[in-house]
């Protein structure tokens, strides 16, 4: 997986972010190990710590957590997996909105076109 990172924001941040995706789009299932943090720092080519923070932000909000020595794991919340899947979606649709706004389309009018791009084939669902 590729690891990219916009320099205007905190990495732990980005790092946090991406792991959250990864979780929540079923790469790392309900219940499943993760990798050490050394193995996920090295693959994002960055400091061990910078990670670590990430993780701990991760553990703090309940979406994994650490066996002593077993390492950690993401939690087998389902329902707290998909309120956050769903708080993102919300987010995204909501930035959305005030983009299409921004181009001079109300919110009905938005809708109309995302269902005319599916209906056209132009989006594989």
């Amino acid at each position: 997986m590729a690891w990219q990172f916009n320099s205007e924001r905190p990495i732990y941040t980005q790092l946090l972010e991406k792991i959250l995706f990864l979780i929540i789009s079923g790469r790392y299932p309900a219940g499943s190990k993760l990798p050490s943090v050394r193995d996920l720092a090295s693959e994002a080519s960055v400091n061990p710590n910078t990670m670590q923070r990430a993780m701990a932000e991760l553990e703090r909000s309940g979406l994994i957590y650490s066996q002593r020595t077993a390492g950690r794991f993401v939690t087998d919340d389902g329902v707290l997996i998909q309120k956050m899947k769903e708080s993102i979606a919300r987010e995204k649709i909501l930035v959305f909105f005030q983009e299409m706004e921004q181009l001079g389309y109300s919110p009905s009018q938005s809708v109309s076109l995302v269902h005319k791009i599916q209906d056209s084939k132009e989006v594989s669902l």
